[in-house]
């Protein structure tokens, strides 16, 4: 059996960790790291689909296009999410 002395630092350890766990965010759970994601890969597709002149990818490019255009909108569609739950983060109030 654990000392008191060392059984109080277990204690301890383990509310920190719990407290912690709860306050711990990753660069994951930021709104605009989707439409983020998104706009890289729209210009990476808009790149090889209009500007790109390289023979072995222009057996890709209808697939580059539309690609393109689908990430564009989920871009648009993501960003307008990402924006306005930033301004409901700031309005609410802090507890």
């Amino acid at each position: 059996m654990a000392e008191p002395e060392e059984q109080r630092h277990l204690d301890d350890a383990r509310d920190g960790a719990a407290t912690e766990e709860e306050e711990a965010s990753s660069p994951f759970d930021h709104p605009a790291f989707l439409p983020v994601l998104l706009w890289g890969l729209a210009i990476w597709f808009g790149y090889d689909g209009w500007i790109n002149q390289d023979p072995d990818m222009l057996e890709h490019l209808t697939f580059n296009r539309w690609g393109f255009g689908v990430l564009v909108v989920l871009g648009i569609y993501f960003t307008i999410q990402a924006l306005r739950e930033r301004a409901r983060d700031r309005e609410a109030p802090k507890a």
